[in-house]
Order: C-alpha cells, then structure tokens, then sequence
C-alpha cells in the first residue's frame, strides 16, 4: 500500500501507515492517492470503512475481468481501464486499472505492476509535472499513460500485418492462414477493450461530478480523440488482414483451378489412347489387323497422333 498525500505546488508526502489515511483526509492543503498495486486481503473492507465506496464498485474494482466502464455514485467515480502489452511470442496480455476519483483523493487498484502507473507516479514526484496537482489531472496522466502504451502494442501488429502480407505475395506457405487468423483474432480482443474506453472518456467528458476542473476537459477530449484514431486504426488493419486473406484463398483457389484443368487434359488425352488399346485388346478371332507385321507400330502411331492432336488444340486455345 503506498499513500501519497499531493500538497498542490509543495510536492508529496509518502506513507504506507493505514491509519494515516483517516488524518489525511480530514486535511484541506491536497488531497490524497492510495495506490494498491497488488492489493492485500482485508482491502476491500478497509476502503469501504474509510472511503464510503458502495459495495458493488468495491466488487467490480476487485475482479480479474471486469469490462471497460466508468459508474458514477453521488461523489466519486469507479473507472475501470485496461493497459496493454504485445509480444509476439506471448500474444496480447491485458492489465486492469480500476481507478476511484473523488475530489479530494484517488484511489488505484492493480492486480499485477503496470509500467504506466509507475510512470505517472515517478513523474509526479518529479520536478517535471506541468500542470497543479488535482484528483482531475492524476486521474487523465494515469488514463493518458495507459493509451500511449497501445500504439507501441498497435505498432507491433502493424509490423506483423506487413510482414503476413509480404509471405502472402512471396507464394505463402501452410501456417500463413493461421498466422492470420490469430492476428485478427489479437486486433478484434484490443478492440473489444478500446472501443469501451471511448465511451469511458465520453462519460467523464459531460463533467457532472466535481472531480475535473473545466479545464481538464480539453485533455480529456485530446485522450478521447487519440482513442478514436486508435480504433479507425484496429479497423483498418483488420481490413487489410482480411483482404490478404480473401487473396490467398483466391490464389490457392486459382493454383487449384489450374491443377483441375492440366489434369482434365491429360485425362482427356489419355482417354484417346484408351480408345484404340480398347479396339485393339477386343477379343475377336477376326480382325484385319491382327496377323498384319506392322499392326502394332501403327497403333503406337494412332496413340500418338491422336494425343498430339488434342494437345496442340488445348495449347492453341491457351488452356494448356
């Protein structure tokens, strides 16, 4: 448990003493960030006891899975977010943010590290924040942290649309479709989570608890606005996956064709040949050609006459 009490213009001062938080918050000169990252057994309980939350907000806050979304009670917000991380080994890997603002602290839960959370906090203790301190403007470095973290994510599996394109026009090969499939499958899963963000933002942006000063909002509708390009983006990608997959399936559609129509040749020239060895293996005592020396080259030469004359057919009408 780390807690911060944010003095706007005068820095921070750090705790990790539970039983400070109910003196910090009697306090007027800031406001307070609890960061619980992971939380410990027995902090559901102590939030409700300290900070009022109702029991369904403090439920979602404390589940693996919960979807995207931001619930608004009588004096706070619970915003719950998703950071993002992509390897190409490992796939998409997905890390909740629950976020609970107020306008006199923030409260965030994390089950596992989230690099962007430490970001903002290394940076608020830093000399380099550029703007006063507010439960308002913690709550958008958290949230604009965690969406610069996709385009890195974005960034990989455009590098990897590339290259599925590249093996697609280089002749493919027989994991390319599955290759595919799991790319799209890693787009649709990003964008299951940032197109509910979008609306997150949406509903902070109305501004109708005072937690977000006026001017926040502009950075709020920047945040929105880059959530906007990120999911144009997913949806373009996953456009080009599937036209190049809709390609190679007309590729190996056409490569089939092409074997069907030599084989349909071939067969037809063969059936030729068939012709005469059936005339000729008929069993009939009678036959004018059966005693004649030079019956059987003839034969071979009516096989072969017969062959090249479909052949140079087919190849004069370009099917061969």
């Amino acid at each position: 448990m780390s807690i911060r009490w944010v003095i706007p213009g005068g820095g921070a001062e750090v705790s990790t003493r539970e039983e400070a938080i109910p003196a910090l918050l009697a306090r007027s000169d800031g406001f307070l960030w609890l960061d619980l990252c992971p939380p410990e057994e027995g902090d559901r309980q102590r939030l409700r006891e300290a900070f009022g939350f109702h029991p369904l907000a403090l439920e979602d806050a404390f589940r693996a899975r919960e979807r995207p979304k931001v619930d608004a009670y009588p004096d706070h917000y619970f915003i719950a977010f998703y950071a993002v991380g992509y390897e190409t080994e490992d796939g998409l890997s997905l890390r909740p943010l629950h976020i609970f603002a107020g306008p006199r602290y923030v409260v965030t839960i994390c089950s596992q590290p989230i690099p962007e959370v430490e970001q903002v906090i290394a940076r608020w203790q830093g000399p380099e924040r550029q703007r006063a301190p507010t439960p308002g403007s913690v709550v958008y470095d958290l949230l604009d942290a965690v969406v610069d973290g996709y385009f890195p994510a974005l960034d990989r599996i455009a590098e990897e649309v590339e290259e599925l394109e590249e093996r697609l026009f280089a002749g493919g090969d027989g994991r390319l479709v599955e290759a595919i499939f799991r790319t799209r499958k890693t787009l649709l899963e990003l964008r299951r989570v940032v197109a509910p963000q979008r609306e997150v933002i949406n509903l902070l942006l109305r501004h109708e608890l005072p937690v977000f000063r006026p001017e926040d909002m502009a950075y709020f509708q920047d945040l929105y606005d880059r959530l906007v390009r990120l999911i144009e983006s997913i949806d373009l990608y996953r456009d080009m996956l599937s036209g190049a997959l809709e390609s190679y399936l007309s590729l190996q559609s056409n490569r089939l064709n092409e074997i069907v129509k030599v084989l349909t040749i071939a067969s037809i020239i063969l059936m030729a040949d068939a012709l005469v060895a059936g005339i000729y293996g008929m069993n009939f005592r009678y036959m004018p050609e059966l005693e004649w020396p030079w019956g059987y080259p003839m034969a071979l030469l009516m096989m072969a006459g017969i062959s090249a004359g479909p052949a140079l057919f087919f190849r004069r009408r370009g099917w061969l």
